[in-house]
């Protein structure tokens, strides 16, 4: 009961940090939504990750796991079919500089929002994983 409730409790926060951070990612209907949405990746998760990891194993011996990430990118647009007030749409990245690093204004068209977006949810999840990892 407590591993339910944490990846409840973990997909709902990493989805209220994904709209902190893109502004394509909109979810409105407040904290039921959010919490809907933790429950519905939490199941699909449960239920279609193993059959979608099956599925491109090729593609990840092939690039040596880096494929990976392409489940949760399917994985985000199912959560989008499922939840209807989660959508995630294109938008405009505003740019970065830090240290004479510069990332440049980009337009970020729908499809890599969502890759960008499941690149970010797996980090998080990642992270929030390895804090309160006993």
């Amino acid at each position: 009961m407590r591993t339910i409730l944490r990846a409840v409790l973990f997909y709902s926060f990493s989805l209220f940090f994904l709209t902190l951070v893109f502004p394509g990612v909109k979810i409105t209907g407040g904290f039921e939504t959010y919490l809907l949405g933790g429950v519905a990746l939490s199941i699909i998760f449960l239920l279609i990750k193993p059959i979608l990891n099956i599925l491109t194993l090729p593609l990840n011996l092939v690039t040596l796991g880096a494929f990976s990430f392409f489940t949760n990118v399917i994985i985000l647009y199912l959560l989008t079919l499922f939840v209807p007030k989660i959508k995630i749409t294109s938008f405009v990245f505003q740019g970065f500089s830090y240290g004479g690093f510069i990332i440049s204004k980009t337009y970020v068209n729908q499809i890599f929002a969502f890759i960008v977006c499941g690149l970010a949810l797996s980090a998080i999840i990642t992270f929030l994983s390895w804090l309160i990892k006993k």
